[in-house]
């Protein structure tokens, strides 16, 4: 199902004549002016909820001689609320997109030939520039403390700030001994 799809059956789901028209199909399949006749509502008024969900697919409208007798979609409605939450969702190739992007930004900000000018104030700009200088690091390598000054100091004269960053954001992780070791995958750009 796609968003668009999700969408529309939430925004059906959301007016209550519709949901009373939902109730009165489950017990059984109707024509406009039953429906009409059951809900005290005008004809007119079932006609333009009842479009609305076939536009859906919650409803499925079928001829039978002069009337259109519309029953639900069990299909559609049987479908969990968290099944359509977890569904891949196209927004979420450009949510991707976007991060990567900003990501790029940040990244050409903060670095010029391939040292760090400053520290990011804003913590999800830090976040991006530690993952950055972490890409220097091997994946559970250990590093003595003077190692990882040494590669940090490639990168920016504060190493000590920078070390300290990365161990409180879960990049580095420092054991008993002083020996650090990269923990954490990050994207790289």
């Amino acid at each position: 199902m796609t968003d668009e799809e999700a969408v529309k059956i939430f925004k059906c789901l959301s007016d209550k004549s519709r949901v009373q028209i939902l109730k009165s199909l489950v017990q059984e399949p109707m024509y406009v002016e039953r429906l009409a006749e059951r809900l005290s509502l005008t004809p007119s008024t079932i006609s333009f909820h009842l479009k609305k969900m076939v536009d859906a697919k919650i409803v499925n409208s079928k001829k039978e001689q002069y009337y259109a007798i519309y029953s639900i979609n069990e299909e559609i409605l049987s479908f969990r609320m968290i099944d359509i939450l977890r569904e891949e969702s196209t927004e979420g190739e450009l949510q991707k997109k976007r991060e990567d992007e900003y990501r790029k930004k940040v990244i050409d900000t903060f670095f010029e030939h391939g040292k760090l000018i400053s520290i990011p104030v804003q913590r999800k700009k830090e976040r991006i520039v530690l993952e950055k200088i972490a890409e220097s690091f091997e994946m559970e390598k250990d590093y003595t403390e003077r190692e990882v000054n040494i590669i940090i100091a490639d990168f920016h004269d504060d190493f000590c700030t920078i070390r300290r960053d990365m161990v409180g954001e879960g990049i580095l992780e420092r054991t008993e001994n002083s020996i650090y070791k990269r923990v954490q995958t990050v994207e790289n750009c």
